[in-house]
């Protein structure tokens, strides 16, 4: 397993660890992890992709799907949970 990157500003959530991959040779996809489980899996950790890390451009991606890199992100406006972008409506930006 690798490292996260050094600049990546989230602490994992309680109940939650985050895991890196090698997802190509110079993007590392990084993976939620809560290990509490869930009924339906026999409360074995479940997996969660939270994004992609460029290693050389230094930049982070929102993801598609766990295997499907997505559009590039300001780390600023992830959550803990994920990297893809918030849809909010205008009420629910005011409380952000």
């Amino acid at each position: 397993m690798l490292e996260l990157p050094h600049d990546f500003p989230h602490k994992a959530p309680k109940g939650y660890r985050y895991e890196t991959l090698q997802f190509k040779r110079n993007v590392v996809s990084i993976w939620t992890v809560h290990q509490r489980g869930f009924v339906y899996n026999g409360h074995n950790e479940c997996h969660c992709i939270w994004g992609f890390y460029n290693t050389k451009e230094r930049q982070y991606y929102a993801p598609i799907n766990s295997t499907k890199q997505g559009d590039q992100v300001d780390i600023n406006s992830t959550t803990p949970y994920t990297a893809m972008p918030l849809n909010l409506n205008p009420l629910e930006a005011a409380f952000l």
